[in-house]
């Protein structure tokens, strides 16, 4: 098999992995009591829906907007970048850490008022300083949504308050909220209980308490996000990890929101755990190189391969390992060589690139020749 087919085929199994909610989970047997008009539970490191209630819905959600707002900003400035406040940030309503014009703060201050206390006045200033404007700074975070694949998503502002346009679905702000979970600046704010930023003209400093209960109430509850508006209303994007296994759950529309997170993420760890499909170092074929200084080469896993199954779905498991027989010198460290698929009965559900541990020099008759002539001639 040509090198250039294992390329082609990793990138569609790379997306075919990514795009996990069509695979189907295992849902309960019976639909969770769940007050939101529209939940998912997703495992982050794959993706994968583990449970779903009209989770396509497109549907306001109020706060939880500043998901995006922070990892935009996290992603495009330095954490001890000043910002200034401006008019616009000062005179916003709704939530508030009570920002004054020309007030300065660093940005990491600035983040923790916009995810602990949910500041809507820390949102604008924080989307004027990173892109001049707000409107500016909306066409980043809906570019970002692009990126991360949540395509059904729109934002209007950097706040969540309620505007035209301004919209998402409960798979796509977990889509989201999984992928700035992954960041560790991000992931340390939103586990943050309390926080203490200084408040410019007062003899006190603000103190900041997340509102997020999960950080209290759930055992591993690690982020992230609440939300509220008349015309959203209460919205939710919690986390939690146990057993290196990270899940994200997100309610919308949900009266009883706390309660409706922790009953999908009792029910995830309760009926998935993260398998182990492929161990880091585990031995997957040989591959024999044609004119180099070694004859070839032993191809092992680079990484542990996880994935949340059921104990039912894990004795459905099956693993399909394509490795070239022979390839051509010189070989570079990293060149890809092949590929390991796990299916799930007769479906995919991912898939790792292998490649060569070593650099393998060319030692054909031709080279060696071009070799000593270039020693000759210089």
């Amino acid at each position: 098999m040509k090198r250039k087919f294992f390329r082609a085929a990793s990138l569609a199994l790379t997306i075919a992995a990514v795009l996990v909610y069509n695979i189907g989970g295992a849902y309960a047997s019976e639909p969770l009591k769940l007050s939101a008009k529209s939940a998912v539970l997703i495992e982050a490191s794959s993706g994968r829906v583990l449970y779903q209630k009209n989770a396509f819905e497109k549907l306001p959600m109020a706060s939880t907007t500043k998901i995006m707002t922070a990892i935009v900003a996290i992603e495009n400035c330095r954490l001890d970048d000043t910002v200034i406040v401006g008019r616009n940030a000062s005179g916003v309503g709704g939530s508030s850490i009570w920002l004054s014009e020309g007030e300065r703060l660093p940005l990491s201050d600035m983040l923790y008022g916009l995810m602990l206390a949910s500041g809507n006045d820390a949102a604008v200033a924080i989307a004027e300083h990173v892109a001049g404007s707000v409107d500016k700074f909306t066409e980043m975070m809906n570019e970002k949504a692009r990126q991360i694949g949540a395509y059904d998503t729109c934002f209007s502002n950097p706040n969540g308050l309620p505007a035209a346009n301004h919209y998402t679905t409960a798979y796509d702000l977990a889509l989201i909220s999984a992928y700035a979970m992954k960041n560790d600046v991000f992931r340390q704010i939103v586990g943050t209980q309390y926080k203490t930023i200084p408040w410019q003209g007062h003899e006190w400093d603000r103190v900041l308490k997340n509102k997020n209960k999960i950080l209290w109430q759930y055992e591993g509850g690690n982020g992230i996000k609440t939300g509220f508006t008349d015309d959203a209303g209460r919205c939710l994007s919690a986390a939690a990890i146990r057993d290196n296994m990270q899940l994200v759950s997100v309610v919308l529309c949900a009266p009883d929101m706390f309660r409706d997170c922790m009953s999908l993420m009792d029910y995830g760890f309760a009926e998935f755990k993260n398998r182990i499909l492929v161990k880091s170092g585990e031995y997957m074929g040989e591959v024999a190189v044609r004119h180099g200084t070694k004859d070839g080469f032993g191809v092992y896993s680079e990484k542990d391969m996880l994935y949340p199954l059921t104990e039912e779905e894990y004795g459905k498991i099956s693993r399909r390992v394509y490795v070239e027989s022979v390839v051509k010198a010189p070989v570079n460290k990293g060149q890809e060589v092949g590929f390991v698929d796990v299916w799930l009965g007769d479906k995919r559900i991912c898939s790792a690139p292998l490649s060569a541990p070593e650099e393998i020099g060319d030692n054909s008759y031709g080279y060696n020749v071009l070799k000593i002539l270039y020693g000759i001639l210089n």
